[in-house]
């Protein structure tokens, strides 16, 4: 169980938010004394409270203010959480912010009593699902992406940081409490039944077949250990798609409570898995089949993209810095091919966890007919249980794009030899 709460620690709510906001000198640089201040709480994920606040007068004068909760918001007070989360994710904010100012928000303050963070409001870019939901695409995404990836995960390893400032920062960033949440909701629970596993019944036979498939598990499994012991650099721990606001021209990245020091590959696998979720989902959301297959083809091209970025700022950031004697080519070529296969491992477990698992993902669970949805989340499994199951077989990054591309819907469920 985590330690007390802060004495002073009370939740706000649109109208306290506003009285708070007031109070803070930090933010005199936005709302001048005694104007009009509006607020709402626009919070939709699963954890943390949100509101948005802004000069009546003038809207584009405006802060989010996150606040964490002592619970898990979707599920409740049965389920506590510690607060001290947002100080997680305000340090990891301040690291990232560092290395990519131009990907991060601005934090304007973090308030370690009331266990909030006061940010800049990206009032002019949406949640990236949204709009891929709406199958827009963002021309400039896979370059930015690839450079935050690279940056944040090389810069905070052990390829660059010294041994005593790794071991340091690895301490400052132990979040065991949602590093738990990750191990039972992305490595454990998939793969069995449990209470906590939502999907709708059409897809029983589909689930079922996770569950039976030992050789499957026995990769979660590993994945998981490799989750659980490898702290590889300060990864985001949840970059998903929802954690990205973006626009035509820019990417920020948001939401890194759950960072801590661990493997590359899940930050890596996320941003695929997801991307691939999207592509399940327009199986069924795009009708007109020109339009489906150019952003299905947009989606793939970014991940192709995304990794050869990746790998070109990770080779000017990392390796150009590296000591040639300790870090021949041939580690570092290894190096990126366990990365790679790692991608693939987290990205499939990351997908089976968003259609069978609590929390799913809207690209799939929003699709209002029963049969479109139970197509595209059995596109989805069969892609993540492929991934999976075959990432030591990935030499590049358009094998895993290959290999997600011939998997077909397996619905009504039939076995497949």
């Amino acid at each position: 169980m985590f330690g007390p709460v802060s004495p002073k620690y009370k939740p706000l709510d649109p109208t306290t938010v506003i009285d708070y906001v007031r109070g803070r000198s930090e933010l005199d640089e936005i709302f001048r004394p005694g104007e009009a201040i509006e607020s709402v709480e626009v919070g939709d994920g699963n954890l943390n409270l949100v509101f948005k606040v802004w000069a009546q007068a003038d809207p584009t004068h405006t802060v989010i203010v996150k606040q964490a909760l002592p619970y898990v918001r979707l599920v409740g007070e049965s389920w506590p959480l510690p607060p001290d989360r947002a100080r997680i994710e305000a340090q990891a904010l301040e690291i990232e912010y560092r290395l990519v100012p131009q990907h991060t928000p601005r934090v304007y303050f973090y308030d370690a009593e009331m266990y909030l963070t006061a940010m800049q409001n990206l009032h002019q870019h949406i949640i990236m699902r949204k709009g891929l939901m709406q199958g827009i695409e963002y021309p400039h995404f896979a370059d930015h992406i690839g450079v935050f990836l690279a940056r944040t995960l090389g810069a905070t390893s052990d390829l660059v940081l010294d041994y005593r400032a790794k071991k340091m920062e690895v301490a400052r960033f132990i979040n065991p409490e949602l590093c738990k949440i990750t191990e039972d909701l992305i490595f454990t629970e998939p793969y069995r039944p449990t209470e906590r596993n939502i999907f709708h019944a059409e897809l029983a036979a589909n689930v079922q077949a996770v569950y039976d498939d030992e050789p499957l598990r026995a990769e979660a499994a590993q994945l998981k250990e490799k989750f659980m012991t490898q702290a590889q650099a300060l990864v985001h721990g949840d970059l998903h798609t929802g954690s990205i606001m973006v626009n035509a021209e820019e990417t920020y990245v948001i939401d890194p409570e759950f960072a801590f020091y661990g493997p590359m590959g899940f930050d890596t696998g996320a941003v695929v898995g997801n991307l691939l979720l999207s592509y399940a989902s327009h199986e069924v959301r795009s009708k007109d089949p020109t339009k489906r297959e150019s952003f299905r083809r947009y989606l793939t091209e970014t991940i192709v993209r995304l990794w050869a970025v990746f790998e070109r700022e990770f080779q000017t950031t990392v390796w150009d810095h590296a000591d040639p004697v300790n870090f021949p080519q041939a580690y570092r070529q290894d190096y990126m091919l366990r990365l790679l296969q790692d991608t693939a491992g987290f990205g499939a477990a990351k997908m089976l966890r968003r259609i069978i698992g609590l929390a799913g993902v809207a690209d799939i669970r929003t699709i209002e007919d029963v049969t479109d949805k139970s197509i595209a989340a059995s596109l989805a499994l069969n892609i993540g249980v492929a991934l999976m199951k075959r990432r030591r077989e990935i030499q590049t990054i358009g094998d895993i794009v290959a290999i997600a591309t011939e998997q077909k819907p397996n619905y009504p469920y039939r076995k497949v030899d």
